[in-house]
């Protein structure tokens, strides 16, 4: 592998580099979306349950206990439960946006290496053949195979490694913006039902105005 390294020239160094960087943030955000997917109809009935019983506060602390955008969502329709419908909307919908930079946090990160390792690659076989076209033009007019081989093995080595990161790279982004998508429709879903269950669902209880308090 060191030889390889040595044979691709410097520009094998930074494209190395890249895929680690990609590696790194591919692990954090399969493991951040892990935690942020939940079972969000069951979560949504438990805590419909808990606030049919008039616990808002215990409510409130499972949403704190449990990861991921859906639950916060909750937690704040739950915390802004006596405004009146539209302000409760849009106070969910807001609570909802602020959501969605976190979950596409590095996504960015990851397909900027993905577009840039084969421009790296390119850049060492453009390096190469110059190396290589230079050799000959020193050794001309009896060139041999040894003294033009050093420039196209770096012209392929970096080539091939390029394409190595950035396609998986490319594939890594795509997986975890489809579980974003997943995620925001969940999320999408969940608002929804929180409105109408805090709007018009919920188990009358004590007040004045028509509407249940929490």
């Amino acid at each position: 592998m060191l030889e390889l390294m040595v044979r691709g020239g410097w520009i094998m160094w930074p494209i190395m580099g890249c895929s680690i960087v990609a590696a790194t943030l591919f692990l954090e955000r399969v493991f951040h979306l892990h935690r942020a997917q939940i079972k969000h109809e069951d979560f949504l009935s438990g805590i419909y349950t808990v606030v049919n019983r008039g616990n808002t506060a215990e409510a409130v602390s499972i949403c704190d206990q449990t990861p991921g955008p859906v639950s916060h969502i909750v937690r704040t329709g739950l915390l802004h439960a006596d405004e009146k419908p539209e302000a409760l909307k849009e106070t969910i919908a807001k609570a909802g946006l602020s959501e969605i930079p976190r979950l596409e946090k590095n996504l960015g990160g990851l397909l900027t290496i993905a577009q840039i390792t084969p421009l790296l690659g390119l850049m060492g076989t453009v390096l190469g053949l110059v190396r290589v076209f230079m050799a000959m033009e020193q050794n001309a007019p009896l060139a041999e195979i040894g003294d033009i081989s050093a420039g196209i093995w770096q012209a392929l080595l970096t080539t091939a490694v390029g394409l190595c990161v950035s396609i998986p790279s490319f594939a890594g982004y795509n997986f975890l913006l489809s579980r974003v998508e997943r995620i925001t429709l969940n999320m999408e879903y969940a608002a929804e039902e929180l409105y109408r269950f805090l709007a018009y669902d919920r188990n009358p209880a004590e007040g004045t105005d028509g509407r249940e308090t929490l």
